[in-house]
This record gives C-alpha cells, structure tokens and sequence, in this order.
C-alpha cells in the first residue's frame, strides 16, 4: 500500500479547480497513493466564513467521494482540532491548497506533537479558476439582473 495523503476543503459548488487540487493532492503521494479527504462541516464553514455553505455538509462529502480520484471522504469534526484529524486519518503527506498556507504550521505542530511524520506539501492554483465564492458572486449578479418572472 502506498502513502496516505490528506486534503481538505469546504468544496461548496465543487468545481475544476477542486478536482485539479484533489488530482494533484494524490499524487504528491507518488504511485499507489491513498487520498482521504476530510470535508469541513457545515457549522465550521459558518464559523470561518460567516456564513454556512450553499450545500450540506452530507451532501458535499458525498459528491467529494464519488470523484474517481478520492479514495476516502470523511466529514471533519464540529470543533476542529489538527490532532484529531491527524490520529484519524493518520497520513503521510498533507496536500494544502494554494489559499490554505494558515495551516501549515498547525499541520507541523500538531504532528510533532504526535511525535508523527508527516510531509506538508503545497499545491499551486491551477491557471486563472474561479473559486466557490466567486461562482457565487456570479450567479447572484446574473440573477439580479433578470426581471422577475
């Protein structure tokens, strides 16, 4: 068997840009890779952003699951602690997306703390993508403009 990689992510309005992350979060693995993802709850979501996401959190971990490239797709905890999610998951390399640098020194302590191994590896953005928020954005826009029916 090979490494177990761990990614993680809202992943409301899964897009391009998630599938590239959670394609290149594998194979920073190398061959016979594990990708687990953890996909954040829907009170967690609320709490960074202010407000919860456009899809459930069960419904969210579903279609994260069922992309080809994901192994395993699990919903993170209600208070989230890097720890916990390491013991779980127990990986050998954490994938962080390109806006998810804050992490990575919680990812570091929390396994030296652990007395863990663990490879933190960055992944770039992908070319000129459109995140979540802003397909939102787009979408509210072109509504508003639209006369009601």
């Amino acid at each position: 068997m090979g490494k177990v990689v761990l990614a993680s992510g809202v992943f409301d309005l899964l897009h391009y840009g998630h599938l590239r992350f959670l394609e290149e979060a594998k194979k920073s693995g190398g061959e016979d890779a594990k990708l687990v993802v953890v996909v954040a709850r829907d009170k967690t979501v609320e709490r960074m952003k202010g407000e919860p996401p456009i899809m459930p959190e069960g419904e969210r971990r579903a279609l994260v699951e069922a992309l080809k490239v994901v192994d395993e797709a699990i919903l993170g905890f209600e208070e989230f602690s890097m720890e916990r999610v390491l013991q779980t998951v127990r990986p050998d390399v954490v994938a962080l997306g390109y806006d998810q640098g804050y992490l990575e020194g919680d990812v570091k302590r929390a396994a030296e703390k652990l007395g863990m191994k663990v490879e933190v590896v960055r992944i770039g953005k992908f070319g000129r993508r459109l995140s979540s928020s802003e397909i939102k954005r787009k979408i509210a826009k072109r509504f508003a403009k639209q006369p009601p029916c």
